[in-house]
Order: structure tokens, then C-alpha cells, then sequence
């Protein structure tokens, strides 16, 4: 009888507990429940009409600036044409360096720097100046976004700021309070590619 008590107090407990605990309603998160992105495969591979800016050390024949076809490729000196799409650029770098190891540069010591994501876009709508779509760039947040469209309208609703994100294949609502971060009362919220952040219009 004791460990029956005693196994129904936990239950009870754990129920409690469960109930004091917010929850989303539907699709939406909290913007503090939101992993921040770690910089992985998925948030800076590169893609169809990306800008590469590729280097390698004392060859500077073999240095500059490249444009990913619609092929997924780049088509460097002496190398022909690359694939790099769906690389990382230090896989991209690596397979550069393989194929200029085969008979080219005998150690060659190459970088490659993303000068823009074409291929990845941050989507900003609703009362901004100016709504549009942009590159997506490494670390951009939903501060220098809004800032990419504008900034606010007068009528905006500036905590009431919503981003649209692809969570486990799923359509996901996250609210962020944009004029608590401007004001430093709130962490600034990382973007990924493919983020929609949609500024509403206050109610008055």
C-alpha cells in the first residue's frame, strides 16, 4: 500500500508540473526555445548562384571570385568544373585542393569564402519600408533584416514580429519581440535560410 502512495504522489506530481508549464498552441514556439544555429551543414552550404571567393596561397592565377552554375559547379583553372553544391566551403576548399593536387600544385593550400548566398534568402513582409527577399548571410538576425527592408513603419507592430521557420519538416510560428531586443531587454534572435519574418501592423 505504501509504494502504491507513493507512485500515485509522483504521478500527481509530475501532472502539477505539467500544468504550471506553458505550452505553444498549435504551431508556434517561443523564440527562447529555439535552438540557435550552429553554423552546420544546412545553415552555410553552398548553392545555385553563390559567390565564392576562392584562394589559394602564392598562386594567385589560381585565386578569385566564382559563381556556382546551375549545375552545382565552379569552373576553376586548370580544374575544369568543380561541384561544390550542397559542400560546406571548407569541403568545397578540400575538393579543390584534390583535384589540384593531381599533377597541378603540389601542396596546395586553398580557402574559400562565401561572398554572397544567392542561393539562400531571408524573406521580410508585412509593415516594413521596403519588403523583399534577401541573401541570406552568415549570423544575419532579425534585427539587420528588418534593418535590410527599412526598417519599421510608424505603425508597426514591433513585438508583435513573427518568423515562419522549418522545424523537423514542420511549418513553425516564433514570436520575437524585436523592439525589446533593439532596447537590449531581449537576446537577438539568429535567422536561417528560408526564414519569412513577417512584421504585423499594431492595433490601435
Amino acid at each position: 500500500m505504501r509504494l502504491i502512495s507513493a507512485l500515485a504522489l509522483v504521478v500527481i506530481t509530475l501532472l502539477v508540473s505539467a500544468c504550471k508549464t506553458p505550452r505553444p498552441l498549435g504551431g508556434q514556439v517561443r523564440a527562447d526555445d529555439v535552438a540557435l544555429p550552429d553554423g552546420g551543414v544546412g545553415s552555410n552550404t553552398l548553392g545555385t548562384g553563390d559567390f565564392l571567393e576562392v584562394r589559394t596561397y602564392q598562386e594567385p592565377d589560381l585565386s578569385g571570385v566564382f559563381r556556382v552554375s546551375p549545375e552545382g559547379v565552379i569552373d576553376f583553372p586548370l580544374c575544369g568544373k568543380v561541384r561544390v553544391a550542397s559542400l560546406t566551403p571548407s569541403l568545397a576548399a578540400d575538393a579543390i585542393s584534390g583535384c589540384l593536387r593531381q599533377g597541378y600544385v603540389r601542396r596546395p593550400q586553398v580557402t574559400v569564402m562565401v561572398k554572397e548566398f544567392s542561393s539562400k534568402r531571408i524573406f521580410v513582409f508585412g509593415d516594413v519600408a521596403k519588403p523583399a527577399s534577401f541573401p541570406y548571410e552568415e549570423g544575419m538576425t532579425i534585427v539587420s533584416a528588418v534593418s535590410a527592408a527599412g526598417g519599421f513603419n510608424r505603425t508597426a507592430a514591433r513585438n508583435g514580429v513573427n518568423v515562419t521557420r522549418l522545424i523537423e519538416g514542420k511549418e513553425t510560428r516564433v514570436p520575437v519581440r524585436v523592439d525589446d531586443i533593439i532596447n537590449g531587454t531581449q537576446r537577438n534572435f539568429t535567422l536561417l535560410p528560408g526564414d519569412i519574418v513577417f512584421v504585423p501592423e499594431a492595433i490601435f
